[in-house]
């Protein structure tokens, strides 16, 4: 792994499949959300969220210094919470309000975290999908061998 690249195909012991990286992102607890103060500073903090509709999902108060930060840019970059087989989304924010989406993204954020938030909740703050342009993940038991780009089309 000379200058930290990515091997090739015959370099390690296989890159990883998407499934692999789906099973962390839906199972992952928490993610921590990197967004860009408008001065260029980086600001980070962890979020409860859903893998779903191949976005991450979450919610956070309007006032939220996320909110205000993606406001003024919508990209941002998420990570799974399990440092030694991380999965990292890059991509842009969408903020979600229609209200049968924020309804099915209740129903989600409640069955996952053994909650009951009506849909209203999530309505009355904000609910963004972070719509990824690539994912990054590895295992650390291979870190030579494993680490995979996947690149996704964003037209």
């Amino acid at each position: 792994m000379p200058g930290y690249g990515i091997l090739d195909a015959d370099g390690g012991s296989g890159l990883l499949p998407w499934s692999w990286a789906e099973v962390r992102l839906v199972g992952s607890h928490d993610y921590w959300l990197a967004t860009v103060w408008p001065d260029g500073r980086p600001h980070v903090t962890p979020v409860w969220g859903v893998w779903a509709r191949d976005a991450l999902w979450w919610s956070c108060s309007p006032t939220s210094r996320k909110a205000r930060n993606l406001a003024h840019r919508p990209s941002a970059v998420a990570t799974t919470d399990d440092a030694a087989s991380p999965v990292v989304v890059d991509g842009a924010t969408t903020l979600v309000t229609d209200p049968a989406v924020v309804t099915e993204f209740a129903d989600r954020v409640n069955t996952k975290y053994d909650v009951s938030y009506p849909a209203a909740f999530f309505l009355e703050n904000a609910c963004y999908q972070l719509r990824p342009a690539w994912v990054f993940a590895l295992r650390s038991d291979d870190f030579e061998g494993s680490p995979t780009r996947w690149v996704f089309d964003t037209r």
